[in-house]
């Protein structure tokens, strides 16, 4: 079998090859091949790549962003040259599903296995080791009332909580005010992200491969990261009907998809007279009405509860039935005293009729060092009580099992109770009669 090695230092796997018998017809860099497809390797070395990938029965290719394509792949075809993926990770083993290769296998293989393998059968690709319960919702949006309550940082830290155990989580920026994911990550806004999704969405080009195209990954965390618009100028190009498609096709493309919207659920056809014109905030309603879930988060002082109280009936009657999960942010009893969990708890229930909420305490330090080094909280400081909080909360509100199958929750006996004698009813002489008949 003749084989072409189209892997980053892969000099000590073609000799591992030629040892099992196996004819390496040349040996180039992972992105050989793209810049070959895109007419980026001209004049005689571009022929000699050409006349390898023609004569190889196989080609081993290192997969990332940059040395798959639509292009490697039809160029392949065209030779009937079969495509063995070598990858890193497991966000390049959706890629290479993505594109329909076979099942990957890691890049530091061993050559006697890759040569059995490439004297096997092609196998497809399988599913995900862990996805999604059935249960369990595949889209949430992130909102929060105006303020500043932390709804980009709980959508990040949310997103790689739902990654863990190997899940592909999406996480999109569908904020039309003040879009901040990107800054916060220290990923570059100014290519295609979510805006350019929604264009594809309209015309009815998008699906799962190009998504994962114009996302980027937040390093082998398994989230992918649709970015938002660079200018808040930009808010024409999310439209509610492209928002709607979008989200529509990123239901298929990760087992959970995140989105982070405005605080604001105005709609602008109630002050305007232009009925059929853009809309500010279309994106943030077609997001919230499309969500199986949505995370609500409040400040947890005064002000920021006051504020989410307030919003909460709107947001109500926004989405309907869709259920709510109230994650009060940043608390600390510097702001509201004795017992200030208790206090937001009754608040919400009195004034929101709110009898579910969860807690995430106010972490500076971890908050700070996450933006000093563009990463989520839970890589910076992973053992944080932001993270473990956050972490309980994905557990119990997220991906719990449905309510028929949780187990019923037993009321703790105190050790009084457990020692205290019980009270039986005496039992009269004619029921004692009755049961010896």
């Amino acid at each position: 079998m003749r084989v072409l090695v189209a892997v980053d230092a892969g000099a000590a796997l073609s000799e591992g090859l030629r040892r099992e018998g196996l004819e390496v017809v040349a040996t180039v860099e992972a992105s050989a091949l793209s810049l070959l497809a895109d007419d980026g390797m001209l004049g005689a070395a571009g022929e000699r790549m050409l006349r390898a990938v023609a004569d190889a029965d196989a080609v081993v290719l290192e997969i990332t962003r940059e040395t798959v394509a639509t292009s490697v792949v039809a160029l392949c075809d065209r030779a009937s040259t079969r495509i063995v993926p070598l990858c890193a990770g497991p966000a390049e083993e959706r890629l290479a599903a993505a594109f329909g290769l076979e099942r990957p296998v890691g890049v530091d293989v061993e050559p006697w296995r890759l040569a059995d393998l490439l004297a096997s059968t092609p196998t497809p690709a399988g599913a995900p080791s862990e996805v999604a319960p059935p249960s369990a919702p595949r889209l949430i949006a992130v909102w929060g009332p105006a303020g500043a309550p932390g709804r980009s940082t709980v959508a990040i830290e949310l997103a790689v909580e739902l990654a863990r155990g190997g899940r592909h989580v999406g996480l999109v920026d569908a904020d039309t005010h003040a879009p901040s994911i990107a800054l916060a990550l220290g990923l570059a806004d100014e290519g295609p992200g979510f805006a350019a999704a929604c264009r594809q969405a309209e015309l009815g080009g998008l699906d799962t491969r190009e998504l994962t195209r114009v996302s980027t990954p937040i390093g082998r965390t398994g989230v992918e990261v649709l970015t938002g618009i660079n200018r808040p100028s930009r808010w024409p190009e999310l439209g509610e009907r492209r928002v709607e498609g979008a989200l529509a096709v990123c239901r298929d493309w990760a087992d959970f998809t995140v989105v982070d919207v405005a605080a604001s659920l105005e709609r602008d056809e109630e002050i305007m007279s232009d009925l059929d014109g853009p809309r500010r905030n279309a994106a943030t309603l077609a997001a919230l009405r499309s969500a199986d879930l949505v995370v609500a988060v409040a400040g947890a002082d005064p002000v920021g509860v006051s504020r989410f109280l307030r919003a909460h009936a709107e947001l109500r009657a926004t989405i309907g039935a869709t259920p709510i999960a109230v994650l009060a942010n940043r608390l600390r009893p510097g702001a509201l005293g004795i017992d200030a969990r208790g206090q937001v708890r009754r608040t919400l229930d009195r004034f929101g009729g709110i009898h579910d909420v969860w807690f995430l305490p106010q972490d500076p330090r971890s908050a700070d060092a996450a933006l000093l080094a563009a990463r989520p909280i839970a890589d910076v400081a992973p053992r944080s009580p932001f993270t473990l909080a956050l972490r309980r909360f994905v557990g119990e509100a997220v991906v719990a099992p449905p309510a028929a199958e949780r187990p019923a929750r037993r009321r703790r006996v105190t050790p009084s109770e457990a020692e205290r004698p019980s009270r039986r009813r005496r039992v009269t002489p004619t029921e004692r009669l009755s049961r010896a008949v």
